[in-house]
């Protein structure tokens, strides 16, 4: 959960979340699922125009 005393701002960088095996992680919002991820490069040739 998530209590906001006084009007205080979400802090996207605290640990949110993530109790047993919900699915959802404590690892820094946005910068700690990057840490999850690999790039993929794609390559396409587009579509020739109608």
């Amino acid at each position: 959960g998530q209590v906001d005393i006084n009007g205080g701002a979400f802090n996207a960088l605290a640990p949110f979340g993530g109790y047993k095996q919900s699915g959802n992680g404590r690892e820094l919002g946005k910068y700690g699922l990057e840490e999850f991820l690999e790039y993929k490069a794609l390559q396409f040739k587009p579509a020739p125009k109608a």
